[in-house]
């Protein structure tokens, strides 16, 4: 390894200090924003990573975990024993084999009729619904996206004219953004940044608004969730799109509107991960009467974006802003009945939960989760802030909020080999 190489924090063995600071550099954190993230002074920092603290207990291993977005908990404590858990990382699915050669396939001979466009964009519509109507949501889109993958690749290729080719292209970048929700917290990482490339790519050369918006939605999502290094770029990508949609929304059809406004709220969710109270409400608002502007019951296909998701939304924000009391009033205010996506409800549970437990109300959070389990098993078992509060819940001194977790635990598949 050369001398200025960065050390491996899952080489042992390294103390947990040195993992925080490691894992912490990588994600280009500050001591100080580290600090301010878990409520800490930069000090009590520093002490952590050169060893003069020791271990902190399980609660807060997990905050740590949670804010450098640790993918397994080992590589943040070493050595847990025989069994490792995953939080921000959910099980490999038993479709991703498939849905992953499709992706990388390279198709330069095909003798089978190129499907048209229209037929793949209404396969692509019907996979959308029935992922919002499906508890189990990534089996079903496992079962559809190596074929749809496969025949939107060829729709493209096959395009006679240029216009046919851009129309082929912006159905191609939504079946990548179909594959994005389907990737998201497995293991795999690499690929789910590649199929956001793609979709990207895809999109630009369609040059359709509603595929940019999409695929840029994304692109801010995935930016985000690699960290506070990565918070610039999420805006640049949010606020590069809106100014290219805004000159188009008076004129615009009801879904490049609603992507626009969905994109709106994404500007909002970065700067409460930047921890920046007035900036996050100020976009909040202004989504807010995006949504308002929509349609009675309208839900964006891919973003769920609406009148109904603003209450969730809002719950998102308090709880990233740290607001205990605030994610509380916001979470009792949101009916999450109203969001019509299974899915999308079941999120919605999670974030109330979070809500919950950050104001302490853990037997409450440990209920919500509950709930989430009930509308989509597939959401919550890869959702790391679900797995987080259970298992910090499992370490209790109360035995019924340890048993409690215990069997939410097994339900949602944490002990599973």
């Amino acid at each position: 390894m050369p001398s200025d190489a960065t050390p491996d924090p899952y080489e042992d063995p390294v103390r947990f200090g040195q993992r925080v600071q490691i894992l912490r550099t990588r994600r280009g954190m500050t001591r100080e924003q580290l600090a301010g993230l878990l409520g800490h002074h930069p000090s009590w920092v520093k002490k952590v990573e050169t060893g003069k603290m020791k271990m902190p207990r399980l609660p807060e291993i997990l905050r740590i975990a949670e804010t450098l977005r640790v993918r397994r908990l080992s590589d943040l404590v070493g050595d847990i024993g025989d069994r490792e858990v995953q939080l921000f990382v959910g099980p490999g699915h038993a479709k991703l084999p498939a849905v992953a050669a499709a992706i990388n396939a390279v198709r330069l001979r095909d003798d089978r009729p190129a499907p048209r466009t229209e037929h793949v964009r209404a396969r692509l519509a019907r996979a959308w619904s029935a992922r919002h109507c499906a508890p189990n949501h990534r089996q079903v889109l496992g079962d559809v996206l190596p074929d749809l993958i496969r025949d939107a690749q060829v729709a493209v290729r096959r395009a006679e004219s240029a216009a046919d080719r851009r129309a082929a292209q912006a159905v191609l970048s939504e079946v990548y953004s179909l594959a994005q929700f389907f990737l998201a917290y497995q293991p795999d990482a690499a690929l789910l940044w590649r199929v956001a490339d793609r979709g990207m790519v895809a999109a630009q050369e369609s040059e359709d608004p509603h595929a940019i918006g999409v695929a840029a939605w994304l692109a801010a999502q995935a930016h985000r969730d690699s960290g506070p290094g990565h918070f610039d770029a999420a805006d640049e990508v949010t606020r590069e799109t809106l100014a290219f949609l805004e000159p188009l929304l008076p004129e615009a059809a009801v879904e490049v509107r609603a992507i626009a406004g969905a994109l709106t709220f994404e500007a909002g969710y970065t700067a409460a991960r930047r921890a920046d109270t007035g900036t996050a409400w100020g976009w909040w608002d202004r989504a807010k009467r995006m949504a308002d502007s929509l349609p009675a019951g309208y839900s964006h296909p891919v973003t769920s974006f609406g009148p109904a998701i603003m209450g969730a939304h809002a719950v998102t924000v308090a709880v990233e802003l740290r607001t205990g009391g605030e994610s509380v009033r916001q979470a009792a205010r949101a009916e999450a009945s109203a969001i019509p996506s299974r899915p999308r409800r079941a999120r919605h549970r999670i974030e109330q939960a979070r809500a919950y437990h950050l104001d302490g109300q853990a037997q409450t959070a440990l209920s919500t989760l509950e709930q989430a389990y009930e509308a989509a098993p597939e959401t919550i078992r890869y959702n790391g802030y679900a797995r987080r509060i259970v298992l910090e819940e499992t370490e209790s001194r109360l035995p019924e909020r340890r048993e409690r977790a215990a069997r939410l635990a097994v339900r949602i598949g944490m002990l599973a080999a």
